[in-house]
């Protein structure tokens, strides 16, 4: 087996008197499609938050292809990350968040070729060229000239997951990306991560609620509860077959959730 490309080892992560990782050792292969399933407040989106270098954490180690995170070597000895270390490691990463976070006054080309010029170094036209590949990709072309007030949701989180890819990162991190939209806005944002998937040797490590999603999606599936993975597995065996009885009555909750939405 390859060295994993990400990897938790006896994390911890507090906020106030509220432990959110409880000691998580987690790993993540290269090119590995792992989704994140469980309870609000089990820890799962600290978990890409303390990845892309938002939250720190109070103990344990993290590892990003085959580098410390969290923590630098100076004069062979192991010290906190400064933030010359930490703004190297997040190259590796692009994050898509709940919220689409994009410059409201920038129009779409720009808001994708802003990072790679004044980031990255490169030149204002590769970054043009960069932006309208990903554009294309994600189904957007004819949208570039235009501000992120004049799109919907779907897509201006398509154009977020484009601004993500523009940076070239190994690991593509995806919180809970269709939380904000419309329910029938939905599936055109789920489809481009898919089509991501599919056709790009992308490591993606994914936050949803969407379940029918995870299973298409993943190649492995954990479940999160009170800062620990309860139970992981392939999509097939997590969700038909659960050994855990906390999984088993977390997935009949979601499903029974879905299918009260459908009836409603």
């Amino acid at each position: 087996m390859n060295e994993p490309i990400i990897k938790l080892e006896k994390v911890v992560k507090r906020f106030g008197d509220t432990t959110v990782l409880n000691e998580l050792d987690f790993e993540v292969q290269p090119g590995e499609k792992v989704t994140i399933i469980g309870p609000s407040g089990s820890g799962k989106s600290t978990v890409l938050r303390i990845l892309m270098t938002l939250e720190g954490i109070d103990s344990g180690m993290i590892y990003v292809a085959g580098q410390p995170l969290w923590h630098e070597y100076k004069n062979d000895a192991l010290v906190p990350a400064g933030e010359a270390h930490l703004r190297n490691m997040r190259k590796h990463m692009g994050m898509v968040f709940q919220q689409f976070n994009l410059f409201p006054h920038m129009t779409v080309r720009r808001n994708i070729t802003e990072a790679p010029v004044h980031v990255l170094g490169l030149s204002k036209h590769e970054a043009r060229q960069r932006a309208e590949e990903y554009l294309e990709l994600v189904g957007l072309a004819d949208q570039a000239d235009k501000f992120p007030r004049q799109l919907s949701g779907g897509q201006q989180q398509r154009v977020a997951i484009a601004r993500a890819l523009a940076m070239r990162p190994r690991i593509m991190l995806f919180d809970e990306p269709t939380s904000a939209l419309d329910p029938e806005l939905v599936g055109e944002v789920l489809s481009v991560i898919q089509r991501l998937s599919q056709e790009h040797d992308l490591t993606m490590l994914l936050v949803t609620h969407e379940m029918q999603f995870a299973q298409q999606i993943s190649d492995r599936v954990c479940f999160f509860d009170k800062g620990v993975i309860v139970e992981q597995g392939t999509p097939e065996t997590l969700f038909a077959n659960p050994v855990e009885p906390r999984t088993r009555e977390f997935l009949k909750g979601v499903t029974l959730e879905a299918t009260v939405e459908q009836d409603a």
